[in-house]
């Protein structure tokens, strides 16, 4: 564990039976980080944090927390608190209710317990909803409650699985602007688990982009969202036009393709490029597509074109000319708004 390092994740390896879902994976998380878990269903990163709260028994390697070793503790004694995808409240108990049952366990009673509790409903605004039964709330509402329950038990990592994916589009705004709130303000290190990268890049502090059950990719949002390191991770974010280079060249399945523009300088060891939609020149440039597909969306039209090496998806400002449908297009693919690759997975 690196001396930054509050949370360290040691060569885990994780299955199950004689299935390896998670491979002598190495994390270090410092203390106070929102971390996001990123990556597609069966990537590991679920798997991780059931080791992480100790739902998950470790095959081998080390869990440690604030320098101790909590591979082997159990669960409730990890000082790790866990938000599921579904809230997990209690129907038949009020807000109140919900939120003081795991201090009750604890032993804390009366005014302590009082205390506590109106304060953590107070940190989620809910303090005028504490007689409420969980099913007179939004959406919204309900994870607050999961929130504050969790908070209130003060751990040391605070877990969420899918924090926001039962929510509606603008809830889901909201609730992002809520969880950045409320661990700026209490400093609690969260790692939530997601496969919307959208979610994570508004989010986390830290995004680990998981693969196959290893670590892809490990950077700042904008290092994730600008710099990816591999295709995988290029893909994942929205780079939908990737290709591998090889001399130099784009190699297509119509076979290697000149670019209009010195790949060596750029990217001397690049193992390929990759551009967003919205990079792709559209209307000028060396190549020829046809327009196979358009979509209107909002402020900027969406094109998929046809080309002698593949799909092209381009973007443009909805202010430009329309295509239509079979329409013949110059395009080029500039070499330095590429974002090149050092693997290509």
């Amino acid at each position: 564990m690196s001396d930054a390092s509050y949370l360290s994740l040691e060569k885990l390896t994780l299955a199950y039976g004689d299935s390896v879902a998670v491979a002598n994976l190495d994390l270090d998380i410092r203390k106070g980080e929102l971390i996001a878990l990123l990556g597609p269903s069966g990537c590991g990163k679920t798997t991780t944090m059931r080791a992480i709260a100790g739902l998950l028994a470790v095959k081998s390697g080390h869990v440690r927390l604030d320098g101790a070793d909590i591979t082997r503790v159990p669960a409730n004694k990890r000082a790790v608190g866990l938000m599921f995808q579904s809230y997990a409240l209690f129907p038949h108990l009020s807000v109140y209710e919900n939120v003081a049952f795991g201090l009750k366990l604890k032993g804390m009673r009366g005014t302590e317990l009082d205390t506590k509790v109106q304060s953590g409903l107070k940190s989620v605004g809910l303090s005028a909803f504490a007689n409420r039964k969980p099913a007179e709330l939004s959406g919204g509402q309900q994870q607050r409650v999961a929130l504050a329950r969790s908070m209130v038990m003060e751990p040391k990592v605070l877990l969420l699985d899918e924090p926001l994916s039962n929510l509606d589009a603008r809830l889901r705004l909201e609730m992002r602007t809520e969880l950045q709130r409320v661990q700026k303000e209490t400093g609690v290190t969260m790692i939530f688990v997601t496969h919307d990268q959208a979610e994570a890049l508004a989010l986390a502090d830290r995004i680990v982009v998981m693969k196959s059950g290893k670590i892809e990719q490990i950077g700042s949002p904008e290092d994730i969202y600008n710099r990816p390191s591999s295709s995988f991770v290029a893909d994942f974010v929205g780079f939908e036009n990737i290709f591998p280079l090889e001399n130099g060249k784009m190699k297509t399945s119509a076979g290697l393709i000149d670019l209009s523009g010195d790949v060596s300088s750029g990217a001397p060891s690049a193992a390929g490029l990759a551009w967003r939609p919205r990079m792709v020149t559209l209307g000028t440039g060396p190549f020829q597509g046809t327009v196979r597909g358009t979509s209107f969306a909002g402020d900027a039209r969406e094109y998929l074109l046809d080309s002698s090496f593949g799909p092209i998806k381009a973007e443009v400002e909805a202010s430009q000319p329309a295509h239509a449908l079979g329409d013949a297009l110059a395009f080029d693919l500039p070499v330095e708004k590429a974002a090149p690759l050092s693997r290509f997975v």
